[in-house]
């Protein structure tokens, strides 16, 4: 029976190298992180916008209110999950910070879930179609923030 072998050669990986403080601190500035807070922000202008928009344009003040509704149940979530993450900072072990994550995380779509299943009994004669679109446009706009964050700066000169 044949035996498989298998190159063990390293020499193809990049050697690793500890910065210092101030190659560390340069590294942060270069790749500048996106606040939860900026993203919730976001989410809670295009929401207002959304809401706005639905109630204009079909001359209508339940759906209106059913596409703002729909907005607040992506809003309402995300900055308690932005809350619950931030502090998740200061925990002791990688581990610890991931369980928090995943509690606050299950926590989010609780309340999501919770939010979207009380809608019907909170607006009367609820516009599914205005919900939905509040809903959908609102979430998506991780994305937009993301994009309109600052830009990152040159990488690092190799030495």
């Amino acid at each position: 029976m044949p035996v498989l072998e298998f190159d063990t050669d390293e020499s193809d990986e990049p050697e690793f190298k500890q910065l210092n403080a101030e190659e560390a601190q340069a590294l942060c500035e270069r790749h500048p992180t996106l606040s939860p807070w900026r993203v919730v922000a976001w989410q809670a202008a295009v929401g207002l916008l959304v809401a706005l928009a639905t109630w204009g344009l079909t001359r209508n003040s339940v759906a209106g209110w059913s596409a703002a509704y729909g907005a607040l149940a992506v809003v309402i979530p995300a900055a308690l999950f932005a809350r619950g993450l931030l502090r998740q900072r200061g925990a002791a072990t990688a581990g610890s910070a991931l369980a928090g994550f995943f509690v606050w995380e299950m926590v989010k779509i609780a309340l999501t879930v919770a939010m979207l299943v009380a809608a019907p009994r909170l607006i009367l004669q609820l516009n599914w179609l205005a919900l939905l679109a509040g809903f959908v446009l609102t979430m998506k706009v991780h994305w937009v923030a993301m994009w309109l964050r600052p830009a990152r700066k040159n990488s690092v000169s190799k030495n």
